[in-house]
């Protein structure tokens, strides 16, 4: 047997993981993930590619990519876009390359997207992916909030509460699902979530070897 040794093994090697956050507009997903992203440095944010127009406060390359609908179109035609939606007569698209390339380094990649989206990420890299549905407390709530960002229009305003009844329908093909009645609970929730699909055995590709060499220094 040979003789022990007080010298620290190697740290294992993780493939990365897709965190998508789905939600009724005005749930506020976009506040979580922001969240997420500046208390969590192991997590980086895929940035959508769309047609919609800026916003105001919207940063190119930070919030989405902007780009005219034919040019979406000729990188879905590309191949370029790992998933794409329609969505309130915009279009929206992950670009491929660089959220393969964080994979493959074992980086996470964090996703705002809707169900749409995070079918077609099941379809394609459904062991890379976890899934979670981010419901409001009530209606109620859920239009006060719509309101209460004044960025939008009355008109828009209930065309998303209509959209919101067939969006939440999506919830069950989620692996959790989360109601942010409370912004600190909900984000807690989440931080757990990601502990937990980071220590599965399957997302550990170095655990054979580090067991292995932990055996032998026994």
């Amino acid at each position: 047997m040979s003789e022990p040794t007080t010298q620290p093994l190697q740290a294992i090697e993780r493939r990365g993981l897709m965190f998508v956050i789905s939600s009724p507009s005005g749930v506020g997903k976009t506040t979580l993930a922001r969240r997420l992203l500046a208390e969590d440095p192991d997590l980086m944010l895929s940035v959508s590619v769309t047609t919609r127009p800026p916003r105001p406060g919207d940063v190119e390359g930070r919030d989405y990519f902007f780009v005219d609908e034919a040019r979406f179109i000729a990188m879905r035609e590309a191949g370029e876009l790992l998933e794409w939606a329609r969505v309130f007569d915009n279009l929206y698209g992950t670009p491929r390359a660089a959220v393969e390339a964080a994979l493959a380094h074992g980086r996470d990649v964090l996703f705002d997207i809707d169900w749409q989206g995070a079918q077609q990420l099941h379809e394609k890299l459904p062991q890379d992916l976890v899934r979670v549905f981010i419901l409001p407390p009530s209606a109620a709530a859920l239009e006060e909030r719509l309101r209460a960002r004044a960025q939008d229009p009355p008109e828009v305003v209930a065309r998303r509460m209509g959209q919101a009844a067939q969006e939440i329908s999506h919830w069950g093909e989620y692996d959790y699902v989360i109601v942010n009645a409370d912004l600190e609970a909900s984000v807690a929730s989440l931080k757990a979530i990601l502990v937990a699909e980071r220590l599965k055995r399957e997302r550990q590709l170095g655990l054979m070897d580090f067991v292995r060499r932990m055996q032998e220094s026994l």
